[in-house]
């Protein structure tokens, strides 16, 4: 019986009940953006604008010689944007990250954008390496006289096979991990 209260058959393979799960999970998740309609709304548009910055919400930040991320954003439209992560160290242990992450804006204030995220990405730390997806719930600031300054707050969950099975895992992050980016 493993962890899930799954009796294991010999040579049976994944458990159904887990890939089922599973299944359902990716697909509530997946859906979110489609449930949720635009608000109008004076806000930033950062359509066709890129940021430079950093992301450390990678479970490779939290392992032995965690780095953050180098992180490359781009507004494909007001509503659709995209993240490029990827960091490593070199050291011994070594510690990599190359990640992408989705957008998709949901509410416009003053100063402020709501949107939900989809992610997922190569992660190692120490000698655990594997993939690790996130979603969640996130705002990404402004602050008045800085507005190609950005700062991001995430909330959410994460899915990763790093401690040698799936594990699932809730996630809140300040600007401190999610990022700040400057957008040229």
């Amino acid at each position: 019986m493993d962890s899930w209260g799954v009796v294991k058959k010999k040579g049976a393979g994944y458990p159904k009940r887990r890939m089922k799960i599973i299944k359902k999970l990716v697909l509530y998740v997946a859906s979110i953006p489609l449930l949720v309609p635009c608000v109008s709304g004076h806000a930033r548009d950062l359509q066709g604008r890129l940021g430079l910055g950093y992301n450390s919400e990678f479970a490779n930040f939290t392992a032995v010689n965690g780095v953050p991320g180098i992180s490359i954003k781009y507004g494909f439209s007001r509503e659709i944007g995209t993240e490029l992560i990827f960091g490593t160290a070199t050291t011994s242990p070594g510690n990599t990250v190359a990640a992408v992450k989705f957008f998709k804006n949901l509410f416009y204030e003053t100063n402020l954008n709501f949107y939900c995220t989809l992610g997922g990405g190569l992660v190692s730390g120490g000698s655990k390496s594997g993939l690790e997806f996130l979603g969640g719930f996130g705002v990404e600031a402004f602050i008045p006289g800085l507005e190609s300054l950005g700062f991001s707050m995430e909330t959410g969950g994460t899915f990763d096979n790093l401690s040698g099975s799936f594990a699932l895992k809730t996630l809140g992050v300040s600007f401190l991990n999610a990022g700040i980016h400057f957008y040229f």
